[in-house]
């Protein structure tokens, strides 16, 4: 008894001790930075088709240090830019955040909205009006503003992009900034949202640099002997586009000549790239990101590789040299980040807003099924159908993001039979060899399409952004005609992305079960501790963490 009772002693003793010395008392542990890395088009075979030309710092450092997600799938349509870069970002869908494409027919005004419009804004650093730009089309939060407000908006948050709905998007609601590039003037800009009515002294120091001018004088030549392309077609293919001012889409590219005048080359060309990376080291410096008592986040999106990749194609030489060259690009950013901000001081997550569709010109000569069907083409053929049944013309306002709209003001004012309309467009198009399937999407359930379709057509709709029949076309089919490619489907080639996590408490390792893009956000609030964003659908991915 007695024995028991010193145990109890201990005990209570011991318990003591850790009440007044818990564990919980230690510091709450964050990174200095988060960094965020879009690549735009980027398919996740990507990472290994190139995986033995890449140096050891780039990709590699993030495949073979890093955690990669190797089945990470889109859970939405339509696979298109601004959908993806507010996913990866909210861990949300479109139903959800209403971010239903890069633009949209609005149902109540019946006019077409591009997604970070916003007329009670004006432009910073340009003069082109064009350029109102601001978030307050999406509907939900973003890590960023969760982080904000989880350090009392001690914490900055800064994102750079080329492309201005890849940059603001990401940045989310509470952004202290967020830059893109205006290809008129060949400067990074932003807008009056973020309280600024001139560009910091920085920004203006860099624009004054012109490393546009630059890049564009370097040309764009092959980085290596033309041999050593092995993994990408011949360079003179027939359904590779070209640059207005080229005969042929060959290498070397000359854009010397194009300095000052067309700086959207910058976007179908490796050099964009670089110059996202050298402006988003400029902000990480200037706005001295990861140097605060909080931490701090900065989002980046290499646009290049989707210019690169709607013009010449996922086969092409110039996607091959485009991939090699970001690798160093990415080598030399997290080299400068361990030197400015500590090697295991912040913690990056890397993936794609889509991927892209192989050139139906490549598969038509690879004999694998193909086809381009302009979507033009067809509400003009449903437009015909319908006058003949219903003696209105100009029913259908058009065909956008793979959906029919119909123009309801048209049908009200003729008193019209809407189901019946309906009824008669899914039997037309269900006709086409090029369709797989068409989707009411008045009752998406009622389909006979797989449950994995529906469901990504259902996180893909709004019904006040979203059309009304959904266009399924069969694989390998485009909304889009040779030379080129694009992306929007739910097929693997479009939604299967790539997601790899680096630095700061992640473990090291692959995993193979099916993880979806609404799941970044939820993890890396779950490794931050903060609130997810206010729309966050996703899963934490519990094996990134240590």
């Amino acid at each position: 008894m007695r024995f028991i009772a010193l145990l109890l002693v201990a005990f209570v003793c011991m318990n003591a001790v850790a009440q007044t010395n818990p564990v919980n008392d230690a510091k709450l542990s964050r990174p200095k930075l988060v960094v965020g890395i879009a690549v735009d088009q980027m398919r996740w075979d990507y990472l290994y088709r190139y995986y033995n030309r890449y140096g050891n710092d780039g990709f590699k450092r993030l495949i073979n240090q890093g955690f990669t997600c190797e089945n990470t799938m889109i859970p939405y349509v339509p696979t298109v830019t601004a959908c993806g870069h507010t996913c990866i970002y909210t861990g949300s869908v479109p139903a959800i955040h209403g971010i239903t494409s890069n633009s949209w027919i609005d149902r109540i005004s019946n006019k077409i909205v591009y997604c970070t419009d916003d007329d009670t804004v004006n432009p910073v650093g340009t003069t082109n009006t064009a350029q109102k730009m601001s978030p307050r089309n999406m509907w939900t939060t973003t890590i960023g503003d969760e982080l904000k407000i989880a350090t009392n908006f001690k914490s900055k948050v800064v994102s750079v992009a080329i492309k201005d709905r890849a940059s603001i998007l990401p940045g989310g609601h509470s952004a202290d900034a967020a830059y893109w590039f205006d290809t008129k003037t060949g400067n990074w800009i932003t807008s009056t949202y973020y309280k600024m009515t001139a560009l910091p002294a920085w920004v203006q120091k860099f624009n004054d640099r012109k490393v546009p001018d630059s890049l564009m004088k370097l040309n764009w030549k092959l980085m290596e002997a033309a041999a050593n392309y092995v993994n990408s077609t011949d360079d003179d293919e027939w359904y590779e586009a070209k640059f207005s001012h080229e005969a042929k889409p060959v290498f070397d590219h000359e854009l010397a000549s194009q300095t000052g005048k067309n700086y959207d080359l910058l976007r179908v060309t490796p050099g964009g790239n670089t110059m996202t990376a050298l402006m988003a080291k400029a902000a990480v410096l200037n706005e001295k990101l990861g140097q605060g008592s909080s931490t701090d986040m900065l989002a980046v999106s290499f646009s290049s590789p989707d210019g690169v990749g709607h013009a010449f194609g996922p086969n092409s030489r110039e996607q091959e040299d485009d991939f090699l060259r970001l690798d160093k690009d990415l080598a030399d950013f997290f080299n400068f980040l361990d030197t400015k901000i500590g090697k295991g001081q912040y913690l990056v997550f890397l993936s794609a807003d889509h991927g892209v569709a192989n050139i139906p010109g490549f598969l038509q000569e690879k004999k694998d099924p193909q086809g381009v069907i302009p979507f033009s083409t067809i509400s003009k053929e449903l437009n015909t159908i319908l006058k003949d049944n219903f003696k209105v013309d100009s029913v259908v306002t058009g065909v956008y993001n793979s959906q029919v709209h119909f123009n309801f003001q048209k049908i009200a004012a003729n008193n019209l039979n809407e189901t019946a309309i309906r009824k008669t467009v899914i039997s037309y198009l269900n006709t086409k060899d090029y369709v797989s399937s068409v989707v009411d999407l008045t009752d998406v359930n009622g389909s006979t399409v797989p449950t994995k379709i529906k469901d990504m057509i259902t996180n893909g709709y709004s019904y006040r952004r979203s059309g009304d029949i959904q266009i399924i076309l069969q694989p390998g089919w485009l909304e889009w005609g040779n030379p080129g490619t694009t992306h929007s489907t739910w097929y693997p080639y479009d939604a299967h992305i790539p997601l790899l996590f680096y630095g700061w408490n992640v473990k090291p390792g692959k995993l193979y079960r099916e993880t979806y893009m609404t799941d970044i956000a939820a993890t890396v609030s779950a490794m931050l501790h903060i609130q997810m964003p206010s729309g966050c659908i996703g899963k934490v991915i519990e094996e990134v963490m240590k």
